[in-house]
């Protein structure tokens, strides 16, 4: 992958990581105290200045309810085209720059409760 490439996709896992935060209606703060990592290397991530590891974007899953594989697919980390189990079609509700954020949270919280997500 180039350089420009890569930056693209680490630009792309911040943006993913901040709308989900937004989501769940967490400041960065909240974020780093639910993660144990310090907001200001959030803040770094979110701004696609980090690399983050697989243990941080570990924490991160976890604190935002949101599958690991899922980042892991966003940081390029594993490729994508895996079953997950319908979290194409949360990763395309998230993707639409046509949702609102509150828009957003209503249709994940309505497909998570038809088909038992979290």
């Amino acid at each position: 992958m180039s350089e420009d490439a890569w930056k693209a996709q680490l630009e792309a896992l911040g943006a993913f990581i901040r709308s989900q935060r937004a989501l769940a209606n967490l400041s960065l703060r909240d974020l780093a105290e639910r993660t144990e990592v310090s907001n200001a290397y959030l803040s770094q991530i979110e701004r696609g200045l980090h690399e983050p590891s697989v243990r941080v974007l570990h924490a991160i899953a976890a604190a935002l309810g949101v599958r690991l594989d899922l980042l892991l697919t966003q940081a390029g980390l594993l490729e994508g085209g895996v079953d997950d189990g319908g979290g194409g079609t949360e990763a395309a509700i998230q993707a639409d720059p046509g949702l609102t954020g509150p828009q957003k949270f209503a249709l994940l919280s309505i497909y998570r409760s038809f088909t038992g997500g979290s």
